[in-house]
């Protein structure tokens, strides 16, 4: 039997609304917006985690991201994003050094898909051994210096690349 699953309503100005809504087969009207995590892992010699979506993915099947996802019900940002990257990857990242640094809107009126996201950028020490995907999430890993993500943006297979972009930008960091 699957668990339902909820998030929370934030209005325009990122502020909860007190509601709740199932993810699945939730539409948000004008001024609602649910809140969504994305996790930059940077290694000392400056190569990045990223994995490739499952094949069962409605969207974007079998393109390369970062990990990320939604934010449950009652979940902080930062309690959501180290819950997707330990379900994705394994990895344990909340001894890690980091924050959000860059946060952005989405409004999709038509399919009723609202959203904020909360870019973070964490710097940890680990290794290939160290990470151990989720089948249900995604298919592959590699940890790759940002010329490879840049390579695979260009071929239109990596997610979310303009967006990382203008997160460095906002941080002040030079890929």
């Amino acid at each position: 039997m699957e668990v339902m699953e909820y998030f929370d309503v934030y209005n325009d100005k990122k502020e909860l609304t007190g509601r709740t809504l199932p993810r699945k087969g939730s539409r948000l009207q004008e001024g609602e917006y649910q809140l969504i995590v994305l996790a930059l892992i940077e290694r000392p010699d400056h190569k990045f985690l990223i994995t490739r979506r499952s094949l069962n993915k409605k969207w974007a099947a079998g393109a390369w991201e970062v990990s990320g996802g939604g934010v449950l019900a009652g979940e902080t940002s930062y309690d959501a994003v180290l819950r997707e990257v330990k379900e994705e990857t394994g990895l344990d990242i909340s001894g890690a050094e980091g924050r959000c640094v860059y946060t952005y809107s989405n409004v999709d009126l038509d399919r009723g898909d609202n959203y904020f996201v909360d870019i973070y950028h964490f710097h940890m020490d680990f290794t290939e051994d160290d990470v151990t995907i989720e089948a249900s999430e995604a298919i592959d890993f590699a940890i790759v210096p940002f010329d490879e993500i840049r390579k695979q943006a260009a071929d239109k297979n990596f997610l979310h690349y303009e967006r990382i972009l203008q997160a460095f930008e906002a941080e002040g960091y030079e890929v």
